[in-house]
């Protein structure tokens, strides 16, 4: 299968080399990652796509000085809802009834039990439900990246408040999740590239109930 042979030629890469990524390979990425299912369809994130220099300098300085941020071709950064609100669950809903061209009983229901539901919740534990829905959407564009033969690096280790602070995410209503550098491997310079993928058997991964 295809799409298996390209996820096992990806991995976490180390060193990128700094060459451009096309924008057609970016779109796609892009477009994956809009396509990723999420809860109820309210897609609680936006993506940055940044490729000024001065800010992924700013942002590599609070992710470990991890080189990847600015030897990359475009970082993305997956911000998620900070919390749930009417406003913006509304918005989806009337997004789909505009699109589908009808409303429907049930589904005008479903909305009324999510304006009682979400917004009754704590602000942390509607960021900490939003950002599981941006790593659905991150693990689509990763491996849309690497259908292109394009590298990509998940990334956790940066401090969070600081490249809400750089990026002015508070300010939009959005926290940062996860960051995800793509461009093309150094081969040269990353001690990563040429170890063998290491994962569990699948028999330790997975457990039938027959």
């Amino acid at each position: 299968m295809e799409l298996l042979e390209k996820l096992k030629w990806r991995y976490a890469t180390k060193a990128m080399n700094g060459k451009k990524v096309s924008q057609d390979k970016i779109d796609n990425i892009i477009e994956a990652a809009n396509l990723a299912p999420t809860s109820s369809g309210l897609q609680p994130f936006e993506i940055m796509v940044i490729t000024n220099d001065e800010i992924k300098e700013q942002i590599k300085k609070v992710g470990w000085n991890q080189s990847v941020i600015t030897e990359c071709s475009h970082l993305f950064v997956f911000a998620a809802w900070d919390t749930y609100t009417a406003e913006r669950i509304n918005y989806m809903f009337d997004l789909t009834n505009e699109i589908r061209g009808f409303k429907n009983e049930g589904w005008e229901n479903y909305r009324q039990q999510l304006l009682i539901s979400y917004p009754q919740k704590s602000a942390e534990e509607n960021f900490q439900h939003a950002s599981k829905q941006a790593y659905i959407a991150f693990t689509a564009a990763l491996t849309a990246a690497a259908f292109q033969k394009v590298d990509a690096t998940p990334m956790e280790g940066f401090d969070a408040d600081k490249v809400d602070e750089i990026l002015n995410l508070r300010e939009k209503g959005l926290r940062s999740a996860v960051l995800l550098p793509i461009g093309y491997r150094d081969a040269s310079e990353d001690w990563l590239v040429n170890l063998e993928k290491v994962r569990k058997p699948i028999s330790k991964l997975v457990t039938e109930y027959k």
